[in-house]
């Protein structure tokens, strides 16, 4: 991409994240400079755990796309003049080594937050502590329902839909749609997991207990999930429903297929990226799985003539030199990265964690480029769940292909 194309397209990613400060409940705090830790004239710091080692090291690739972010922001001048230091560090999907990377981030680094850790059972483990000592845990990487929950955590706030939301969606479609169906569901053994067959059970009404013929759990220290697949198989299912991280949902849909069984699959989103799970698994054994999606799939053709689409790509070409074009978590951690910024700059000069946390609970349908058509953000003081309409895909053997509109799970 030539220069000026590359020029052209960071003024206009500058351009739209100062337009997004006007979707903030509070307005700007421009008023008196105050800094909470962290912060001084030239900089702010922002904690983050990732697994870039272990089970579950497919999502390295959303930290590494979102320090590439940073990286952009702060060679443009960075959030009102500050340059966000942002300090990743592994904590290999491990619940005690994110209890130890995080009191350092706070306790040592003395950063302002703790932004995107990944991993439900990661963030449990840090939870209490993060409230505790009053510094925000925003936007989790997971859907857990528990990160809405202002009365009792007030300083915990997710970013996708829950997987509750979207449990319920595909509880919904079966019903309607595959009225004789005999589900089985493979699903971690974890809140991650439980929330799954709760929003599922929700979905299937007074249906579930019949619907329902076998459940399967799995460890994420566990070498495959063949057992469980085989005895989800020989239950009579004709449905499956897996919630499982990306390693564990490619070893599944192998194993589904190569025993021969063709269940209507439905998948979690975490686990839907084309380059770090279909690709891995075999595009040709993930044809007809459905999903529920928020965010451009990136190798869906229907993008890739759009403005959105080209500023992504050339951001990839030009600061995520190692990411996979076809890693729908590049995506995510692009997307991620840009609410925290519209956060920021919301914050103005007052970058205190009260603040801060202030103008996250306090967005009103915040448009981003790579969210789908008609999902928004939007958060308040009572409601921490800035995602919830999700839409139907299907995956063709190349690509998700959306079908229906952009939906609520809404209601149990």
């Amino acid at each position: 991409m030539k220069g000026k194309d590359v020029m052209a397209i960071k003024r206009a990613i500058v351009t739209g994240l100062s337009m997004t400060s006007l979707v903030f409940a509070s307005g700007l705090a421009w008023a008196a400079v105050q800094y909470g830790p962290g912060v001084s004239d030239t900089e702010i710091k922002i904690g983050n755990a990732m697994p870039y080692s272990g089970p579950a090291s497919a999502f390295g690739a959303t930290g590494k796309s979102e320090a590439a972010y940073f990286n952009m922001i702060n060679d443009q001048g960075g959030i009102n003049g500050r340059k966000i230091k942002f300090i990743s560090r592994d904590d290999s999907y491990s619940p005690p080594k994110t209890v130890e990377v995080v009191r350092k981030l706070v306790e040592q680094d003395q950063v302002l937050l703790l932004f995107s850790v990944l991993g439900t059972p990661p963030n449990t483990a840090i939870q209490s502590y993060l409230n505790d000592n009053k510094v925000p845990q925003l936007f989790a990487v997971t859907g857990a329902d528990k990160w809405n929950d202002p009365k009792n955590h007030p300083w915990t706030m997710g970013w996708r839909p829950s997987y509750r939301l979207e449990a319920r969606i595909y509880g919904r479609y079966i019903l309607n749609n595959l009225p004789d169906a005999k589900i089985g569901v493979l699903y971690q053994n974890d809140d991650f997991g439980e929330d799954y067959l709760i929003g599922l059970r929700e979905g299937l009404g007074d249906k579930a207990t019949k619907m329902i013929v076998a459940t399967q759990t799995y460890e994420t220290t566990d070498p495959t999930v063949d057992s469980q697949i085989v005895a989800l198989q020989a239950s009579g299912a004709n449905v499956l429903v897996t919630a499982a991280i990306p390693k564990t949902a490619a070893q599944a849909i192998r194993k589904v297929y190569d025993v021969g069984w063709r269940p209507t699959h439905f998948l979690t989103s975490v686990s839907i990226s084309v380059g770090a799970v279909m690709q891995r698994a075999g595009p040709e054994k993930c044809i007809g799985i459905v999903t529920a999606g928020y965010l451009k799939e990136p190798t869906d053709p229907q993008w890739q003539d759009t403005p959105e689409y080209k500023e992504w790509l050339a951001w990839m070409k030009e600061y995520n030199t190692s990411g996979n074009i076809a890693d729908s978590l590049t995506v995510y951690g692009y997307s991620l990265a840009q609410t925290m910024v519209a956060v920021l700059k919301a914050s103005g000069d007052n970058l205190t964690r009260e603040n801060v946390m202030k103008q996250a609970t306090g967005i009103h349908n915040l448009t981003q480029p790579m969210l789908l058509p008609g999902i928004t953000l939007s958060t308040s003081a009572d409601d921490f769940a800035p995602i919830k309409k999700m839409q139907l895909e299907k995956f063709d053997g190349t690509t998700w292909r959306l079908f229906g509109e952009a939906i609520s799970g809404a209601g149990h």
